[in-house]
């Protein structure tokens, strides 16, 4: 699993943090989404969809490698 984030969609919900901390996180200044790991390990596949899933913005586009 490959992670695209786009930071001028997001709108800094947090939601995508709340699901996978361990792939994603947030700017200090405006909340914007840091990726901090584009290609997660197996065991996070599921939480990192459902972070893509529930993102308001659809800020996350997952590809499959």
């Amino acid at each position: 699993m490959l992670i695209h984030i786009d930071q001028e969609k997001c709108c800094g919900a947090g939601h995508c943090v709340l699901a996978a901390p361990e792939v994603f996180d947030q700017r200090e200044e405006d909340g914007i989404v840091l990726l901090l790991d584009a290609e997660p390990p197996a065991a996070l596949h599921q939480a990192v969809q459902d972070a893509a899933a529930v993102c308001p913005a659809a800020a996350i586009r997952l590809e499959q490698v």
